[in-house]
């Protein structure tokens, strides 16, 4: 979005406006949604949109429900969205050179989501988690090194972007000098979930996504012929019950899923958890005077900043939610992150409050069977991304005017886009 304040203005103006009058994925909308969620809470917590047929259900309850009834409400949306994209012959003769797009962990329902699950969740066990914190806030203390004496800084991308992306890399067992590669990566990735993007944009992306792929499928055929304590290795050798081991495309999939869950939502987090500590100074002293606190500040972040703001899912079958009849076939958006605004879960949602006792029903991380397989790993990094700022940091400012806050348009995730900033620092 280019111009925010005339996106705030377009969207004031549908505020005023019967439900009907625009559709819950207008680009205004989407990139500030608290209040239409909101709305669509008070006057229609399921709402099948008359301009798309899509249904879009926003309250807590309904929400978590529709996450865990995969008999229902089918997580195989891949195919639908695939069916329903771009149709430029350039893009098919991009992808033609690749590998299939195939249905794994985010697209896939159980069982045979159990299988590509049980392969994964090897790689993201407890033990190796904890064993990551030391060198998490080595890496955050040497990003903060690079610009502390400047006293300002672009936040985004000096340190909440380059923090998950260096520790998914070196996770993945992949040079950090292509840290490039991998931000242009995940870039493309965004652009195909955005839902927004035109078709050059949908093009380059595919073009992205294709050296992708050629990149990792030359390092898992590294990895085949000799192990490495890193990710892919785990990937290519998992074995889990009698299944066969997993095809380059269905390990492909999984890595640029992990390249996506393991960046862009853990570089939301934390810029906006930032943003929230500067609006509300009295919950950074707080946090000074009690680091104990942190775990609870992260959970706290991620119910208000939800960068998975909404997923998707499929009816499979006819059925019925609120007295609204959904015919199998018909799109389903559950938003997560108006579910975690919800008043009747959360007592005054829309405050900061780094103390909220419920702070960790938030389903940022999603719910049921497809909770986010890299969660441990996110909240470790946002742990020691926010006890780090907070001892190398007496104080931070914004940079800019509010209005030079935006939040890119997309159809699943939400951040910032930029968070330039000020700050003051003890130099003992």
């Amino acid at each position: 979005m280019s111009d925010p304040g005339g996106a705030a203005q377009d969207l004031k103006n549908l505020l005023g406006k019967p439900l009907q009058a625009t559709t819950p994925l207008a680009p205004e909308v989407l990139a500030c949604p608290v209040e239409f969620n909101a709305r669509l809470r008070a006057e229609a917590p399921v709402y099948k949109c008359p301009h798309t047929g899509i249904v879009f259900v926003s309250d807590y309850d309904t929400v978590t429900k529709i996450a865990r009834d995969h008999e229902t409400f089918s997580n195989r949306f891949g195919q639908a969205m695939r069916n329903t994209t771009n149709t430029d012959p350039r893009l098919a003769e991009v992808q033609r050179e690749g590998y299939p797009a195939v249905d794994t962990m985010l697209t896939q329902d159980p069982p045979q989501h159990r299988r590509y699950r049980g392969m994964v969740n090897q790689a993201f066990t407890a033990r190796r988690v904890a064993t990551l914190e030391n060198h998490i806030e080595a890496v955050c203390h040497g990003l903060i090194d690079e610009f502390v004496a400047d006293g300002e800084c672009e936040f985004v991308s000096a340190f909440a972007k380059r923090l998950p992306m260096t520790v998914i890399a070196e996770q993945l067992g992949v040079p950090l000098g292509d840290y490039e590669l991998f931000k242009n990566w995940s870039d493309a990735f965004v652009a195909q979930l955005s839902g927004l993007a035109s078709a050059d944009e949908e093009l380059a992306a595919a073009r992205q996504i294709l050296a992708f792929q050629n990149y990792f499928a030359e390092r898992i055929e590294q990895r085949r012929a000799a192990a490495a304590d890193d990710i892919i290795s785990d990937i290519v050798h998992a074995k889990f019950e009698n299944e066969r081991p997993l095809e380059m495309a269905e390990m492909l999939s999984i890595l640029q899923q992990l390249l996506v869950a393991g960046n862009e939502t853990t570089t939301h987090a934390i810029s906006e958890g930032v943003l929230l500590l500067i609006r509300h100074p009295e919950q950074w002293r707080k946090l000074k005077a009690e680091p104990e606190l942190i775990p609870a500040l992260v959970e706290e972040v991620l119910r208000l900043s939800t960068p998975t703001a909404n997923m998707w899912r499929v009816a499979v079958k006819d059925t019925q939610i609120n007295s609204l009849e959904i015919p199998a076939g018909t799109m389903v958006q559950i938003r997560f992150a108006s579910a975690n605004r919800d008043e009747g879960r959360f007592l005054s949602p829309d405050d900061f409050d780094i103390e909220r006792p419920n702070a960790k029903a938030n389903v940022a991380f999603g719910h049921g069977v497809h909770m986010c397989v890299g969660a441990s790993l996110a909240r470790k990094e946002l742990e020691v991304a926010f006890r780090t700022i907070l001892q190398r940091f007496d104080e931070l400012e914004l940079n800019c005017a509010d209005d030079l806050l935006v939040y890119p348009a997309n159809m699943l995730l939400r951040g910032l886009q930029q968070l330039p900033l000020r700050f003051s620092f003890s130099s003992d």
